[in-house]
């Protein structure tokens, strides 16, 4: 969620080429003939054209390409598909290839696993009486459509403990995007009236310039 890093790859590509062409030398003597016919040119059929497909979704990750599942789960979990749409994008900053993910948490003492960046506590907070009850934090990298339901799922969670009685110093959504990065309890300390800190700032600017993005990812 609030982790950062950057991943460096390099590639070397080398090609070589060989043609040849030849000549006989044979030649033909002329012959009387009758004028050839003229026959109508038969056009050729265009060549079929090669599919992208069989690409790996996160080779070119985009969360608008999951907006079906980000509309869906938000429905379900009743929360705004917009903020759960920003949030993918605020957690998109990092490779998603689940080789990669599963490499960086042998390093890391607290690893975010999944395109939602979910800790694993939290999912197994989160699904306990959820559809998903049975699936383990371990699976996230490899099923985007687990993160984003388990993601939403969190979210309406956070979403309950919000106090009745707030400041009016954060929007919900706002604090629900804090609470997501920072933790439910730092979240009810910003809905009491206490401004974020420098970290959960960043996360909420990045959150602000990627609300309008959102709202056009959720079109498609």
């Amino acid at each position: 969620m609030a982790k950062r890093w950057g991943w460096v790859a390099v590639g070397v590509f080398v090609a070589g080429v060989w043609a040849a062409c030849s000549d006989d030398g044979s030649t033909t003597e002329p012959v009387t003939a009758p004028p050839p016919t003229v026959s109508k040119p038969v056009p050729s059929k265009p060549a079929a054209t090669r599919s992208t497909s069989s690409k790996p979704w996160y080779d070119d990750y985009d969360p608008a390409h999951f907006a079906a599942d980000v509309r869906r789960y938000a429905r379900q979990a009743g929360i705004n598909p917009q903020l759960l749409m920003a949030i993918l994008y605020n957690e998109s900053y990092k490779p998603h290839d689940p080789k990669f993910e599963r490499q960086w948490a042998e390093v890391d003492s607290d690893p975010a696993f999944g395109i939602a960046n979910m800790h694993k506590p939290a999912f197994d907070e989160t699904k306990r009486g959820r559809p998903f009850a049975k699936r383990r934090w371990e699976e996230l990298p490899d099923d985007p459509a687990l993160a984003i339901q388990a993601a939403a799922w969190h979210l309406h969670d956070l979403a309950k403990r919000l106090p009745s009685d707030r400041a009016d110093l954060y929007a919900k959504d706002e604090l629900l995007a804090l609470g997501y990065n920072a933790g439910g309890g730092n979240m009810r300390i910003f809905a009491r009236g206490r401004k974020a800190g420098a970290q959960a700032r960043s996360y909420l600017d990045r959150l602000h310039g990627n609300w309008a993005k959102s709202a056009e990812a959720l079109k498609s």
